[in-house]
């Protein structure tokens, strides 16, 4: 049970969404809690953070002034074609090579290093 996990799903991406529309981020501080005891603290920990970050690419990627301005001169099947086209594209391709771009697994690569450094942690 992953219920105090951040996960990648609709109420992550609309909350990175209006921080990036908007123009908050250098002023918006994200704070990230896991506490589902059930699970791998770390791996609760890395994963809830990938999910952020996630959202937050998603944002990012999206073509926010193209939107705006099919909506304000009011093209709105444009608008909504164009946000349907969005959903399929290859966002994984971004994130493994943002991943690989900064030294850290892509994929579920990340699950193998989590186990690697429990195991090495309970060593001791």
């Amino acid at each position: 049970d992953s219920d105090h996990v951040v996960t990648l799903n609709d109420d992550i991406r609309m909350i990175a969404a209006e921080i990036i529309r908007n123009g908050f981020l250098p002023r918006v501080h994200i704070g990230l809690d896991y506490f589902d005891a059930s699970i791998n603290r770390v791996g609760a920990y890395v994963t809830g953070t990938r999910a952020a970050q996630k959202a937050f690419l998603l944002a990012l990627l999206e073509p926010y002034n193209q939107l705006l301005e099919l909506e304000e001169s009011g093209r709105l099947f444009e608008r909504l074609a164009l946000l349907e086209e969005l959903k399929t594209k290859p966002f994984g391709a971004v994130w493994d090579y943002y991943c690989q771009c900064e030294g850290v697994p892509a994929g579920e690569e990340y699950i193998t290093e989590v186990l690697r450094y429990e195991r090495e942690a309970n060593r001791f």
